[in-house]
């Protein structure tokens, strides 16, 4: 900036956009809390039916959604334009002052010059003494007026347009309460791109610097954008491998440093990933361009004459965040080409495919990173819409999901998986309802179909899915109890599924029976059912009209329902009891009461999980006190308590049948007193015009036995048991 731009300047033009931004940030904070408080809301408690339940209340969640991020992003530029405005105004004013000072105190002149310079001149002559000192003084602190002035201006402008780049269409969510944060923002990210160029000549303390601002910005979208754009996509790659072999075999606190940069480079480059500015389009092609090329951090070293792939390194960036779901499915497309690529059985040929040579360790944890389809599942796990679009590929599911009986890949599939049945990302906090679509369905069921194969099927589950499965299996317990209870049931088994029978019978009692073997797996349909079940029993009870009939009708086929389901768990650890395959009897009941407990705490936090779907319950499940669609959560707390309390498996285990008839015989009778007191605790809340308390306690009595009987029959049917 230049002296007599700064000396004139007039700013009212800029006061009149910081005013009319103001205006529009005054007007989207009404907008938002309308669409949040009043659109969204109500979408989310009404009771959707058929492709409404999908997408006309998706829609309405994106539309409120934008409403968000455009406050946010005008909150922004009012802030920054108003930071901006006080300071160039506070730079004039001065400039200003320093040049009467200069005039009035010590008789010196200041000279604009073409080209934007100026010139210092004594104003009287002779010149006094000391007029030299006092013109270079005066000369320096214009200069440094003028400096701070350009400063002000130039990383204003580049935070305002990258923030405007940073969508191509709707808006970023960038958040930014001055200009100086923004400015900063880019500033940090120019700087750890930089000091990322060359992993090999990064000192101690230039790595602990660049861990704590990876861990400060990783949420910062215009860090994030700004910091790989710089870097490079072949770069970021580069990068990662070396440190990688530079820290091999890390111990210690030098671990723990690793792991920190690992978890918060990954989070960066996913934030990174979401921004369409166009640096990020060249290093998202450049990323996908290098996933064949070999990384080594020395080209002389004979122990890795190959490298690492490019796949390999970014997967190993993968594990953490969640990255744009466009850029995954390209990834994807391209990796899973490679993975299926070996001949032979369906999933097999994938290990030796990534463990062959001598790899650097690129995970900091448990994983290797050879494998990248860990770190891709994981990413997966993250990002629900990329983990539907990628399974919906019938023969990717299968060949995935068969790859894990030869590789290591089995709980990071899971849990890419359980994201796309159930719309919620591993560890995403649940503050919204999402009812499943149609393609979600068909996913579950395509699932259940594979677990539910003779003879291999069962050996998909394990210590490392069975929880997943379970979590699934818990969240379509209304679509699961419609699949068991057969046409004409609709008005009992509420859901806002798009299909809500798209599951078939037989595959959801082998899914259960098989699921029920692990002890997590076990715990998630358990505490599911009794959560459905108690809050099921609560709508028919407080809503009569949802049923068109007597009263009796819907609490004898939830009762029923509730007896075949934990009829299935039950003659599962039964059989496999006698087969020597059930677990410790401490898994057991550590496994439910971990599920217990995460589902108290979300229906504690109001998060009504019963009637129309339940939220994921999985290890990475957070609890928000945002209330998501469902009918009751009140007497499914209870309900969850009384389990807890009296449904854990007590006593020694051994192998003796008669030993696993008396634990059959418990569960029975447990799961009859679970649902009687569930069924007496709602009408005493919420009074039955039809049903007195001990009618109430016959009919689920009768029911539950029934359902129990007809599990039994069920698995002789169509499940090879060890008691038959």
């Amino acid at each position: 900036m230049d002296l007599e731009a700064l000396r004139h300047a007039n700013f009212s033009q800029l006061n009149t956009a910081i005013g009319d931004w103001g205006t529009v940030v005054k007007n989207l904070t009404t907008l938002e809390k309308r669409a949040r408080d009043d659109m969204k809301a109500k979408a989310d408690r009404a009771k959707w039916a058929g492709v409404n339940a999908t997408v006309s209340r998706g829609f309405i969640s994106k539309t409120a959604g934008e409403f968000s991020d455009a406050l946010t992003q005008a909150t922004s530029i009012h802030n920054i334009l108003k930071d901006t405005y006080d300071e160039l105004v506070g730079y004039r004013d001065k400039l200003k002052q320093a040049l009467d000072n200069g005039f009035e105190k010590d008789k010196l002149s200041v000279y604009g010059e073409k080209g934007g310079g100026f010139r210092v001149v004594a104003a009287v002559h002779p010149e006094p003494p000391g007029t030299q000192e006092k013109a270079e003084a005066l000369r320096d602190r214009i200069q440094g007026l003028l400096g701070q002035a350009a400063t002000s201006d130039s990383t204003a402008a580049s935070a305002l347009r990258a923030i405007a780049e940073q969508a191509d269409y709707g808006f970023s969510g960038a958040k930014y309460a001055d200009r100086d944060s923004a400015a900063d923002a880019l500033n940090k990210a120019d700087a750890m791109a930089k000091l990322a160029k060359d992993a090999k000549k990064m000192s101690p303390e230039e790595l602990a610097e660049f861990q704590r601002t990876m861990a400060k910005y990783k949420d910062d979208e215009l860090f994030a954008a700004q910091f790989a754009s710089k870097l490079g996509g072949k770069e970021t790659l580069q990068f990662w491998n070396d440190l990688a072999e530079i820290h091999a075999g890390a111990r210690g606190e030098e671990l723990k440093q690793l792991q920190s940069i690992q978890k918060d480079l990954s989070m960066t480059l996913a934030t990174a990933t979401l921004s369409d500015a166009e640096g990020m389009q060249a290093w998202k092609k450049r990323v996908l361009d290098e996933a064949t090329t070999a990384f080594r951090a020395n080209p002389a070293d004979a122990l890795r004459p190959n490298g690492a792939m490019g796949y390999q390194v970014m997967s190993s960036l993968m594990h953490h965040g969640k990255y744009d779901a466009e850029f995954l499915n390209a990834y994807g497309k391209q990796l899973l080409k490679m993975d299926m690529a070996p001949a032979g059985t369906t999933g097999m040929g994938t290990n030796d495919l990534w463990k062959a040579g001598n790899v650097t360790d690129l995970v900091f944890g448990d994983d290797d990173g050879r494998d990248p389809m860990i770190g891709y599942m994981k990413a997966l796990s993250h990002n629900p819409e990329a983990a539907l679009e990628t399974f919906k590929d019938k023969e990717v599911f299968e060949h995935t999901l068969e790859s894990i009986r030869y590789t290591d890949r089995d709980g990071a599939v899971a849990h890419a998986l359980e994201a796309a049945v159930t719309g919620f990302g591993d560890g995403e906090k649940a503050t919204d309802h999402r009812p499943h679509s149609k393609a979600q369905v068909a996913l579950m069921q395509e699932v259940m179909h594979a677990v539910a194969q003779p003879d291999t099927g069962a050996k998909l589950v394990n210590k490392a899915t069975g929880e997943s499965f379970g979590d699934m299996a818990a969240s379509y317990m209304p679509e699961i109890s419609r699949s068991l209870a057969g046409q004409g049931a609709e008005s009992i088994f509420m859901t806002d599924s798009q299909a809500p029978d798209g599951l078939e019978p037989v595959d959801a009692q082998r899914f259960l029976y098989d699921v029920a073997k692990d002890p997590m797996g076990r715990a998630a349909i358990i505490v599911g059912e009794s959560v459905y079940t108690a809050s099921s029993l609560e709508a028919h009870i407080a809503n009569p009209e949802l049923f068109n009939g007597r009263s009796e009708m819907p609490v004898n086929a939830i009762a029923r329902n509730a007896g075949i389901i934990e009829g299935i768990v039950g003659h599962s650890v039964a059989d496999a009891k006698i087969a020597g395959d059930l677990g410790a009897e401490k898994d057991a009941n550590d496994a439910l009461k971990t599920k217990g407990d995460i589902v108290k705490s979300f229906l504690a936090a109001g998060v009504n999980v019963g009637s129309v779907a339940l939220v994921p319950m999985g290890p990475g499940a957070a609890v928000t006190g945002a209330a998501a669609s469902g009918f009751f959560g009140g007497i499914a707390g209870i309900a969850v308590d009384r389990l807890l309390e009296g449904q854990q498996a007590e006593g020694a285990l051994d192998r003796a049948l008669y030993d696993s008839g008396q634990t059959l015989n418990d569960t029975m009778e447990s799961t009859k007193a679970q649902t009687q007191e569930s069924i007496a605790q709602v009408i005493s809340k919420h009074g039955s015009t039809e049903l007195t308390d001990d009618e109430a306690r016959e009919v689920v009595r009768l029911a539950v036995e029934e359902g129990w009987t007809d599990s039994d029959s069920m698995m002789e049917d169509i499940h090879a048991r060890p008691a038959a």
